[in-house]
């Protein structure tokens, strides 16, 4: 039994073997005989690999064909891998990698480190960044498990990158460049930049030794340069590296992984405009080894984005706004004004402080980032306020227009407004008499609004709010906050009910109103212009860089408000008063032009106290308007404080806007 057993199996294992060798025989024989030349042929073609070629960015420029944003060539240090040694000759590579980072580090260049690994005395540790350690230990590269201490880490790349012979500082040293080779997935196809704007003497060093630094090549690229790199930063926004997320998203739009990308402002609003053309260059290696490469595709720049803002109008707002910023508290106050042209939506200054230089956003992040006055914020578009009495003018508008006031009603001011068991006071307590609507706004006086709000009701108070696009985005371009409109949907999203005081507040611009100085902008252009809300916008026209034609971006009205021409022209009037002979008129009335405007404060705690912030709304001039502002001054008291900002930034505009010199059209600006 046991021998029969034995048979079958040796029986068995022969057949096997048979069968295999008679596989590869057959194999062999197609291979050698059957397709002799086919194989042939393959074995001795040129093997071609198609590299793309990054394109410049677009420009931007602003309205007068300024340059703000534009590039500067410059070299940067790639590896290549049709002549760096091959992936399984780690030895060969980590030579190649030392030289180049003693090279780059007796030159003072910066080189890559993206590898989440540090050594702190003689322990390996994480940086705090998360993403980055879980990539490291995705199987794309170490293939370790999610609860690999640092230490098994640094010990897997040290084994994958035969980095043994080395000490642990030089070991991280070259492992964050094998590292980058591995997270970008480093291939002939696929380069990868080690060094970013390296100087001249790095790159003549390695044009002259490809042994040492065999791989290594000089890549000229495009750098962006600011023109004066303190302008603007908020509205320009920065660049910075694809990540892998945007990279799987993009891949299939003909982006690298090691592309760049707008991450914020026009930079990132305007990437499909801005980003170019990438061109294409053929390497080809032939059987010999040896390497061709080709320019097949030539890249082509981006497009320019021309900025509805005006450059020295930009550098005056943000001047006069960190003046008065500091003026009220150089550790504390902040602010943000912006000007709009009423008649288009097209924005012409928009300034935010704490401000930066946006060359420090690159270098200085961090330190930008911890800062307690946070210059990266942008006040204009994402800060919301509550508006205070700047939010009057809408309120007048809908009383009148509903017919709960006209021009001549009058409501008595004690200083106090009893509201069942509730006592709402006047500003600052003053019993200012009889009033109408033309004197309560010059006056400011709550009195008249709350008997308005009980009248109304929140309801239709925010009919009205909304047609002026309060608590709701202004369409800009760039990321921009809704705000909160006061109401019942409001108070549940704080988890508490809407009570009919509530609404007596909200005529005043209190409760839970929060508006960005944009939308404030906007809404007293829509006063100015007798009712037309246009979209906001900073892109005032693309001109693309192949043919050189100009796309316009035009006029784009939000809403018609259906509002008379009649209660726009008292509420103007009102404001007119305001300028004249209200609070801010020893400003104003020493500028040659005719202004109209409405100041607020409104409530906060700032380090357990109570104190205000200031906001002005203008339009100029008050005949024909042409321009509103909207400024806030965090702490400032009072709307007046910000008066000084607003007539400085309306005597330039028309000193430099006059009938002898008419602006030019932006095609023959940039001709």
């Amino acid at each position: 039994m046991k021998g029969r057993h034995f048979s079958m199996r040796t029986l068995t294992a022969i057949i096997l073997v048979i069968a295999v060798v008679g596989i590869f025989g057959y194999a062999l024989y197609d291979i050698q005989i059957v397709n002799e030349e086919y194989y042939k042929a393959r074995n001795n073609a040129d093997k071609i690999y198609t590299v793309s070629i990054e394109a410049a960015r677009g420009e931007i420029v602003d309205r007068n064909g300024n340059s703000l944003v534009s590039n500067r060539q410059g070299n940067s240090i790639i590896l290549d891998a049709a002549y760096f040694p091959t992936k399984s000759d780690n030895a060969s590579r980590n030579a190649v990698i030392i030289n180049l980072i003693s090279l780059f580090e007796q030159n003072g260049e910066e080189y890559v480190n993206n590898l989440p690994l540090v050594l702190n005395g003689n322990s390996i540790e994480f940086t705090d960044d998360e993403d980055a350690v879980a990539t490291m230990k995705s199987k794309d590269v170490f293939n370790l498990q999610s609860y690999a201490t640092a230490q098994n880490c640094f010990d897997a790349m040290v084994d994958e990158y035969g980095l043994e012979e080395y000490d642990t500082e030089t070991a991280l040293k070259i492992g964050a460049i094998r590292y980058e080779l591995t997270r970008l997935m480093f291939s002939i196809e696929n380069p990868v930049t080690i060094a970013n704007d390296v100087s001249s003497e790095t790159v003549a060093a390695i044009k002259e030794d490809q042994k040492d630094y065999l791989g290594a090549n000089v890549k000229a690229v495009a750098y962006r340069e600011y023109t004066d790199s303190t302008i603007a930063p908020h509205i320009l926004g920065t660049i910075r590296k694809i990540n892998a997320d945007e990279y799987s998203t993009l891949k299939d739009s003909g982006y690298n992984i090691t592309d760049s990308i707008g991450e914020s402002g026009i930079e990132a609003a305007m990437e499909s405009e801005l980003r170019g053309t990438p061109g294409e260059m053929t390497i080809t290696i032939d059987k010999d080894g040896n390497v061709t490469e080709e320019i097949t595709k030539n890249p082509v720049q981006g497009n320019t984005v021309v900025l509805t803002i005006d450059r020295d109008l930009q550098r005056l707002a943000q001047q006069k706004l960190e003046e008065t910023c500091n003026s009220v508290s150089a550790s504390d106050s902040a602010g943000a004004v912006v000007v709009e042209d009423v008649n288009s939506g097209e924005i012409l200054a928009a300034a935010s402080y704490p401000t930066y230089d946006i060359n420090d956003y690159y270098s200085n992040y961090s330190s930008l980032a911890s800062d307690k006055r946070n210059p990266l914020w942008n006040r204009f578009a994402l800060g919301t306020y509550a508006p205070g009495s700047t939010f009057k003018p809408a309120m007048a508008c809908a009383a009148l227009e509903e017919g709960i006031i006209n021009e001549n009603t009058t409501f008595r001011c004690r200083g106090i407004f009893q509201y069942y068991d509730v006592t709402f006071h006047c500003l600052n307590n003053r019993a200012h008499g009889n009033e109408n609507v033309k004197e309560a706004l010059r006056d400011s006086c709550n009195i008249f609004f709350y008997n308005c709000a009980d009248r109304l009701g929140i309801s239709k108070m925010n009919e009205y709010a909304s047609m002026f696009g309060l608590g709701e985005k202004t369409g800009v371009e760039i990321n921009e906050a809704a705000g909160v409109l006061a109401g019942p949907a409001s108070a549940q999203r704080y988890n508490r009910k809407w009570q009919m005081g509530d609404t007596i507040q909200s005529a005043i611009g209190q409760s839970d109103n929060l508006f960005t100085p944009l939308q404030l902008s906007n809404y007293c252009a829509a006063v100015a212009n007798g009712g037309t809300r246009y979209e906001m916008h900073f892109v005032k026209s693309i001109i693309n860089t192949s043919n050189g034609s100009i796309d316009e971006t035009g006029a784009s009205v939000a809403e018609e408000l259906p509002i008379s021409s009649n209660t726009f022209s008292i509420v103007q009037q009102g404001m007119r008063m305001v300028a004249t002979t209200g609070a801010p008129a020893s400003v104003f009335n020493k500028i040659s032009t005719d202004v109209s405007c409405k100041t607020g404060t409104s409530q906060v705690i700032k380090n357990g106290e109570k104190v205000n912030n200031g906001f002005l709304i203008t339009y100029a001039p008050y005949e024909n308007p042409e321009i509103s502002i909207a400024s806030v001054i965090e702490l400032a008291g009072s709307g007046t404080s910000t008066a000084e900002i607003t007539s400085s930034i309306i005597d330039y505009y028309y000193s430099n806007n006059t009938d002898e010199k008419p602006a030019q059209q932006t095609g023959s600006l940039l001709d």
